[in-house]
């Protein structure tokens, strides 16, 4: 299979060469043939990096040790489920999975397009299949994961040789979670690709501007999904795996995963304009361009050794092969722009600065505000290196100190956007709209300062938050209440009408409410405590309202004990509030037998107002005593669960909405008077409902 595999991505990489030459020859020569045969080269790509990939699982789950890569991965003892994030685990693998999840998309962008927008997708299939070979390039020649073992003889003879068994699956990645967090963070990363085709392939094609937003919305949202909830899942591994009591500790691999984000958020609000008014096009076509861009530089951020986080992979001479990649991005993205800039002119201007279209351009002028920070402070270390010949790292403290104001005001433009108007809005309006959605917010913050909060940011997030959420309660609100008068449903059903009847609106409107139940998890963070203590069966710990009782430590085994993978030395602790039992906790500090390694299992009991976070932190190496590090964090729930509102709302925002029913109702007309019975007339009624 290993043979098969290599074969499969050699081919692959040929048919992506010749899906760009006969796409430039289609885009010339405009002959229908050609244009099939680039689309089915493109196609075949895909199929042959699936038949790659699924070479590389099979040697993973049939423990083939004569391969490098798996010898270095996996092992005997390593559970089956854990066998398949073992793929992805390491450089080669990861960079052979960028390019399965890539040819998902590229296939369906293809498949759902053949035949139609003949101007437009010769230019999008040559763009796809060049940033396929690219990878493919990496996969087949620069870091192939196909290598296999072997030593030589006396006369030069290379003899392939298998290891007994391999060194096993890094600890930190041996967490349930892991086979779905990368998948779904990668899904986000290559998804990105397909906007940057289309728009690029729009501006060299000069294709109407409002055509190819129609096309690349959906294909965006997607990847947005993907990215914010991969965001969200590592946040949740560094939780629940490193034990160190947060979740975000802007690491540049976490950075370099939010960079996109924040781009391809500013796009998703911008492109509105260009839709309604046909404003910004420059400045969508380069939100996408810059989103692209991101996911590359933060690939190699994650390769190339330039910063250290425990997210990254092994420094390699990988990092100028993207380098060199981001450079022909750019000179390419700035050419076409350059050449084809009387293409982007705006077809109207702003017409006042009280209007939706000024929230949504302060939205993306803040947006890259805040890109433009992380990516600086991410890179301070190596551009202090190359100026001053050392390292300067700046840490959470900067980076908290410059994106909590701007995380405010963006808050703030969460609940203004929905109460302005196109064009201009007028005072009366505003008056009438911002009075009571602002007072509620500020009653609530006065009410959690009187009972003794003082920490300003924290009261600013919450008059902001529940400001939001009365903006877009009242958004629903009003739009179910004329559904309701008019078609004698109750609110409840009036709400779910309004909802389908403008989905992409109102599953923007759910987004928007889970970012800020994000909001409100990330302000807990300033009311966390933690304790750590020495402790021994029959001692206790007290931690806010909660008494930690050790009750005793014992060693097990991992989960078959016939083949250990790891050994555990475990605490069993009773968590106690207000004299009564609570939960019994048992976290884990687990040594890995092949590698030697060892790795933390948390014990977290998890409520809306709190986490009791437990972690069994080693043994004093003076004492021999156990060592146990609690942490009692405030709302942190409150970031999953926000996490899985903003999902919800991208899913109903990508079902298309329901057409409209227009219902005639009869009305009877009094007869006048000194004549007889009149015919009843029609009316024309417009309900909520649709169908």
């Amino acid at each position: 299979m290993d043979l098969f595999g290599s074969f499969s991505l050699l081919l692959a990489l040929l048919c992506a060469g010749y899906a760009i030459v006969a796409g430039i020859f289609a885009v010339y020569t405009r002959r229908p043939l050609v244009i099939k045969s680039a689309r089915n080269a493109g196609m075949a790509v895909c199929v042959l990096i699936w038949l790659g990939f699924g070479s590389l699982v099979y040697l993973f789950y049939t423990d083939n040790f004569s391969v490098a890569y798996v010898a270095e991965h996996s092992n005997h003892a390593l559970p089956q489920f854990f066998k398949f994030p073992a793929v992805w685990s390491g450089q080669e693998g990861s960079l052979l999975f960028w390019s399965f999840l890539l040819s998902i998309y590229v296939f369906s962008v293809l498949f759902a397009y053949r035949g139609k927008h003949p101007e437009l997708m010769p230019r999008v299939g040559i763009i796809l299949a060049g940033i396929q070979f690219f990878f493919l390039i990496l996969n087949v020649f620069i870091v192939s994961p196909f290598h296999m073992l072997g030593t030589l003889d006396s006369a030069g003879l290379m003899h392939l040789v298998a290891r007994a068994d391999g060194n096993g699956l890094n600890p930190l990645l041996q967490y349930p979670e892991m086979i779905v967090h990368p998948p779904v963070l990668y899904s986000g990363y290559t998804g990105f690709s397909i906007p940057f085709a289309f728009a690029l392939a729009a501006l060299l094609g000069r294709y109407p501007g409002e055509k190819w937003i129609h096309l690349t919305r959906r294909w965006t949202m997607i990847a947005w999904g993907f990215q914010s909830a991969g965001i969200l899942m590592g946040a949740h591994w560094a939780y629940a795996v490193l034990g160190w009591g947060g979740y975000w500790g802007w690491d540049p691999v976490e950075n370099a995963s939010l960079m996109p984000w924040l781009t391809a958020t500013a796009f998703l609000h911008s492109v509105m304009m260009q839709e309604k008014r046909g404003m910004m096009k420059v400045w969508n076509v380069w939100l996408v361009f810059a989103t692209f861009i991101l996911t590359i530089v933060g690939t190699t951020l994650t390769r190339s050794g330039l910063v250290n986080s425990v997210h990254a992979f092994a420094q390699s001479s990988i990092g100028p092969w993207f380098f060199g990649f981001v450079g022909v991005i750019l000179i390419v993205c700035f050419v076409a722009y350059w050449q084809n800039r009387d293409y982007l002119r705006s077809d109207n201007q702003l017409d006042s600065m009280i209007s939706r279209e000024s929230s949504f351009l302060f939205n993306n002028l803040i947006l890259l505000v805040a890109c433009i920070a992380v990516l600086s402070g991410t890179l301070f270390p190596v551009i202090s290196e190359a100026v001053r010949g050392t390292k300067i790292s700046v840490g959470p403290p900067f980076f908290n100190k410059v994106n909590i104001p701007i995380a405010m005001f963006l808050l703030f433009l969460t609940g203004v956007g929905p109460l302005l108007a196109w064009r201009k809005t007028s005072a009366e309006s505003l008056k009438r709209h911002f009075a009571w959605p602002l007072a509620g917010g500020a009653l609530a913050a006065a009410i959690a300062i009187a009972f003794g909060l003082r920490e300003f940011y924290v009261a600013l997030c919450l008059l902001l938050s529940v400001f939001v959420v009365l903006t877009i309660g009242s958004e629903f609100y009003r739009g179910a209440r004329v559904i309701a008068s008019r078609t004698g449903v109750n609110i409840a059903r009036g709400v779910a009408q309004l909802t389908m009847r403008n989905t992409r609106r109102y599953g923007g409107y759910i987004v928007h409410f889970g970012i800020v139940l994000v909001f409100m998890g990330i302000s807990g963070q300033a009311f966390n405590r933690d304790k750590q203590m020495q402790m021994s069966p029959g001692s206790s710990m007290t931690i806010g309202p909660y008494t930690l009782i050790c009750q005793n430590f014992d060693s097990t085994p991992g989960p078959d004990p016939n083949a250990p993978n790891y050994t555990a030395e475990r605490a069993t602790i009773e968590a106690d509030r207000g004299g009564k039992q609570v939960i019994m906790l048992y976290p884990e500090r687990r040594m890995y037998t092949t590698n030697q390694e060892s790795g933390t299992m948390v014990a977290i009991y998890s409520t809306l107002k709190e986490d009791l976070y437990v972690v069994y932190a080693g043994e004093n190496p003076d004492t021999q005593q156990p060592i146990i590090h609690a942490y009692l964090n405030p709302l942190v729930k409150w970031i999953w669960l926000g996490g899985a509102v903003v999902i919800l709302g991208t899913i109903l925002a990508l079902i298309p909405s329901h057409q409209a029913t227009i219902v005639i109702s009869p009305v009877p007309q009094p007869a006048p008077a000194g004549f007889g019975p009149q015919p009843a007339t029609a009316e024309w009624r417009r309900y909520g409902r649709r169908t």
